[in-house]
């Protein structure tokens, strides 16, 4: 019996002791690793309550793949990652598949081209203000990105 105690306060003095050797948990770092947006705005739509659009540029130098699969943006319902594409003979805006990035890439996300878009956004996402747009990415990282709002007809 007397082993038995003797064990179990042995091992409560030396958890603690233990757990200080370690130092601190290492902490994640911010971001994804050699993801750079710059440039992002979204430019309101003309009548309130109509999807607005964001347009960035996404740059990617790393050695490790890495594939773009969605976004999401503060203030808004839903967010979908479009392109244009063909579409029963048409050229239509289509939802775009999940996106490898390469080393030295810079993707631009332009009018007329890939762009994010906003569905149902918030009537508290005002020209002047900013919200934030979340890119997902293989993995489940996430890179937040602090997007700049502007009004419809602005210089896009």
């Amino acid at each position: 019996m007397s082993r038995q105690i003797f064990a179990a306060a042995a091992l409560v003095l030396a958890v603690p002791t233990l757990a200080a050797c370690g130092g601190d948990a290492p902490t994640e770092e911010a971001g994804v690793p050699g993801v750079t947006v710059s440039n992002a705005r979204m430019v309101l739509a003309p009548v309130a309550g109509n999807p607005a659009a964001i347009y960035f540029d996404l740059s990617y130098d790393s050695d490790r793949p890495l594939a773009l699969s969605r976004a999401s943006v503060k203030g808004a319902e839903s967010a979908v990652i479009h392109k244009y594409g063909m579409w029963n003979e048409q050229e239509q805006m289509v939802e775009a598949s999940r996106m490898t990035l390469n080393k030295g890439e810079t993707v631009k996300f332009e009018p007329g081209g890939l762009h994010v878009m906003a569905m149902n956004p918030s009537p508290e996402l005002k020209a002047g203000g900013s919200t934030e747009m979340t890119l997902h990415f293989s993995g489940g990282k996430e890179e937040v990105v602090p997007v700049a709002i502007q009004a419809a007809g602005e210089d896009r």
